[in-house]
């Protein structure tokens, strides 16, 4: 169930806004298959810290979090993920790993990946592994006018294979 925060948020910023229930799926290309859309469309939220200060990244879950490009794009000198049970408390309202990206409710400031931004709808956990919620971008990029740029990896080409010393 998506927690009565999350939809309050939301219904105060007169975001329109769809709640999709789904079996159980607890990793993002899981969520994606559960709720039958694209990896693209589907975007997962990494909590990370840049020169001690914490962030939400939402990108989608056919990408890894790129920290080379990250650090670049917010001048940081360490970027650091953030453990899930090192950040458990800040989304207290949340299933541990189920973390929407509403940065406004939790506090925090939000980068999203360039890619979502092409997307017309995007589709994020909605605080729970049943449940979640579908935004158009534009909406979403009103609620939290988050910075954009590209801090992914496509987890299923040679980008990372590349970046890892292979070919």
């Amino acid at each position: 169930m998506v927690p009565q925060s999350v939809t309050r948020y939301l219904q105060e910023h007169h975001t329109p806004f769809g709640v999709r229930p789904h079996p159980r799926a607890v990793t993002a290309p899981e969520v994606a298959a559960a709720v039958h859309q694209p990896g693209d469309r589907v975007a997962k939220s990494v909590i990370f810290e840049a020169d001690e200060r914490r962030w939400i990244a939402v990108l989608p879950s056919t990408e890894i979090l790129d920290r080379d490009r990250l650090a670049a794009e917010l001048h940081a000198n360490v970027v650091r993920i953030i453990d899930e049970p090192d950040f458990a408390r800040q989304f207290p309202d949340c299933e541990v790993g189920a973390e929407p990206p509403f940065g406004g409710l939790y506090g925090l400031p939000v980068i999203a990946d360039a890619a979502l931004a092409q997307q017309p709808h995007v589709t994020f956990r909605g605080g729970s592994h049943q449940d979640c919620i579908e935004l158009a971008w534009d909406d979403f990029e009103r609620l939290e006018h988050p910075l954009v740029a590209n801090i992914g990896l496509r987890a299923d080409t040679g980008d990372l294979r590349r970046r890892m010393g292979r070919s």
